[in-house]
């Protein structure tokens, strides 16, 4: 009897990536509006429905794909990948896809300089008026 995990234990699947993602188990009940219980529960099947599937998806914020694809060897070829493009910041071009868009991330920077300097104008103006 072999003790080898089954490839497509979904279940586990859904736990190495909530664990990749340093969530609990509780965070991830509470996004679904459920209870540990069942995330543990739901961990353990080796099967899950395809709409709950879609649901866990969206709450760890991957793919189905991602999830009914994964693999352990994956993840450490993607590191690997990683680690040797020597600041190319991974194969974004081979399938790989950035988790944010870079633009919002500008714009949110952008604001919050603004607002550092709008502040910075009225701690001035107000050191000037009592002079």
């Amino acid at each position: 009897m072999s003790t080898a995990t089954k490839p497509n234990h979904i279940g586990r699947k859904i736990s190495r990536i909530r664990e990749l993602k340093d969530m609990k188990q509780e965070a991830l009940a509470q996004a679904l509006g459920t209870n540990q219980q069942a995330v543990s529960i739901m961990e353990n099947s080796e099967t899950i429905e395809e709409e709950k599937l879609i649901e866990v998806a969206k709450a760890l914020g991957v793919s189905v794909e991602a999830i009914k694809n994964f693999s352990e060897e994956g993840v450490f070829n993607y590191f690997n990948t990683f680690n040797e493009s020597h600041g190319n910041f991974g194969n974004f071009g081979n399938g790989s896809t950035c988790n944010f868009n870079p633009l919002d991330k500008v714009i949110e920077l952008y604001e919050r300089l603004v607002q550092a300097e709008k502040d910075k104008v009225e701690y001035l103006e107000k050191m000037l008026k009592d002079k």
